[in-house]
């Protein structure tokens, strides 16, 4: 087991089972209001260098859950916004708090911070991957359909940081996934190579409804993610057609389950009748953000 959460990629399946494990009985636990206080006396240090709503709550509440306390830093409001390196900051961290949560840019910046850091670094979303999205919805299909097993995964629209982590979530757990992209939105060809070297069963298209025949789970997300704002006009003319809709929704299995990782754009990649209607679990995802992040943290955290 890696120091770090990095990337799905750096986990076996085993591990990240294991993660799926605690993540039930400490949800189980919060549900009784049974205390399990693993990080009694430990803190958090969370670094956002990108602005958050569910990742800042789920990661103080679970670190407050544990017995721990939670630290919320913003590049503005430290000296990471006025240049200090990444290196010096990892290793001042490391002498004040038991771990460190950064939601950032680049990936390669969150690798940097976890080699100079002597505590855990927990990727809480870069421009390349969002790993602890993909556990909290794999939970969520582990919740509803008995086995995230099994399932035929269809993620629809761009080919960003979430389809990079659900093509890594594949590689390493064995499901068979398909990714429909428009032309020019593919996943990033590093990603699909190495997944493809870790046997991954995975199809890409261009053709939304094609991947979604008889899927048992559809997942979407924002067509512009942030820091792409100004190419929201031209993405809408692009992803015409890659919507989660009543369409998508009748080609997959009559069970199917629908995902979003949250905020959504109603109307664009996903219908409002489709996020309200029967299929759609994404509330039930959003609150397992909260519980996936605290059997991360306590896994990393609490080596006892």
């Amino acid at each position: 087991m890696t120091n770090h959460f990095l990337c799905l990629t750096d986990w076996t399946a085993a591990e990240l089972d294991a993660i799926f494990a605690l993540t039930k009985e400490l949800k189980d636990k919060q549900k009784q209001g049974i205390a399990h206080p693993l990080l009694a006396g430990k803190t958090l240090g969370m670094i956002f260098e990108k602005s958050s709503t569910r990742t800042r709550i789920s990661f103080e509440v679970g670190m407050y859950q544990l017995g721990g306390h939670a630290l919320f830093l913003s590049s503005s409001n430290t000296q990471l916004g006025r240049g200090e390196p990444i290196k010096d900051t990892a290793r001042v961290m490391s002498r004040y708090v038991d771990g460190i949560m950064i939601r950032t840019f680049s990936q390669e910046g969150i690798e940097e911070l976890a080699r100079y850091a002597d505590v855990p670094v927990i990727n809480a979303l870069t421009d390349s991957y969002h790993p602890c999205q993909v556990m909290a919805d794999l939970f969520t299909v582990l919740e509803h359909k008995g086995s995230y097993k099994d399932q035929v995964y269809c993620w629809i629209g761009d080919g960003n940081n979430m389809a990079h982590s659900w093509i890594n979530a594949a590689a390493v757990l064995g499901f068979e996934l398909r990714v429909a992209t428009p032309k020019g939105y593919e996943p990033d060809t590093s990603v699909i190579e190495r997944a493809e070297q870790l046997g991954a069963k995975i199809t890409y298209t261009n053709d939304p409804l094609q991947a979604a025949w008889g899927a048992d789970v559809l997942n979407t997300d924002v067509w512009a993610s942030m820091g792409q704002e100004q190419e929201q006009l031209q993405r809408e003319k692009d992803f015409v057609g890659f919507q989660i809709n009543a369409e998508v929704i009748d080609a997959a299995d009559g069970d199917c389950l629908v995902l979003h990782c949250l905020p959504a754009h109603r109307g664009e990649e996903i219908t409002d009748d489709v996020i309200e209607g029967r299929h759609s679990v994404v509330f039930d995802e959003a609150e397992n953000r909260l519980h996936v992040q605290k059997a991360i943290m306590a896994t990393l955290m609490n080596k006892e």
